[in-house]
């Protein structure tokens, strides 16, 4: 799968902010067949520590899949916005997980952020509720 688009979709949630929280992420490939699935319960963390979390796993999967390039849909505004330099990252917890998605990104000859409704994001929206219903 060389030089091969990928999409990910990804999404992290808290019951509470904080609270527990899990992420959940989808890739395809440009046929749109899932590649891989992340799901996964964090423990206690905020709504948007969780959304960069799950894009983290999502692009570490991506890595071992061996893809080259990403698309990746959000649902969250803030994270994408952060993403794509066009807020600053100004939340101290934030900052190393902003950090960690840069040096993940250097793997990948593109990659882009896309801000999506949450109604499109329905996969990765239930693969972290289900993280979050098993560690609860």
């Amino acid at each position: 799968m060389t030089s091969e688009m990928i999409k990910i979709f990804s999404d992290g949630g808290a019951r509470g902010n904080p609270g527990p929280a899990g992420i959940g992420a989808v890739i395809y490939n440009s046929d749109g067949k899932i590649l891989a699935e992340v799901s996964e319960f964090l423990g206690i963390a905020t709504n948007n520590q969780a959304e960069y979390k799950a894009l983290i796993a999502a692009l570490k999967k991506a890595k071992e899949l061996g893809a080259k390039e990403a698309e990746c849909y959000l649902d969250s505004e803030l994270v994408v916005k952060q993403l794509k330099r066009e807020y600053k990252v100004k939340n101290k917890d934030l900052a190393p997980l902003f950090l960690e998605v840069h040096n993940l990104s250097i793997n990948f000859k593109n990659i882009f952020y896309h801000h999506i409704p949450r109604e499109e994001n329905k996969v990765a929206d239930r693969l972290a509720n289900l993280a979050m219903d098993r560690g609860e």
